[in-house]
């Protein structure tokens, strides 16, 4: 998750799903990683694409970017999105 302090959308993300997540299959197959936009980018996600908006959650795999979320506009949202995604994941998740 490449996120801002100042980002309302990043706060209700925590508020809303971040206790939750780590409990989630979602979770067992893609971790949560949180990236501040601000701060240097780690080194081993400089082939990941230029993060335009918080929050941005970027899957990656190998360190190669596989699939992204840009955006959070709620619970009902966040979870059909984010499934779609980690679809793309060389084994996919388990549903």
């Amino acid at each position: 998750m490449f996120e801002s302090p100042s980002c309302h959308w990043c706060l209700r993300w925590h508020a809303e799903i971040g206790p939750i997540y780590p409990n989630t299959p979602e979770s067992r197959c893609a971790p949560l990683r949180r990236v501040d936009v601000d701060a240097p980018r780690p080194a081993d996600l400089s082939e990941v694409s230029p993060i335009v908006f918080t929050p941005t959650f970027v899957v990656v795999d190998g360190g190669k970017e596989i699939a992204r979320l840009v955006g959070y506009a709620g619970e009902d949202f966040f979870w059909p999105l984010l499934a779609r995604e980690l679809v793309k994941l060389p084994g996919a998740c388990p549903n």
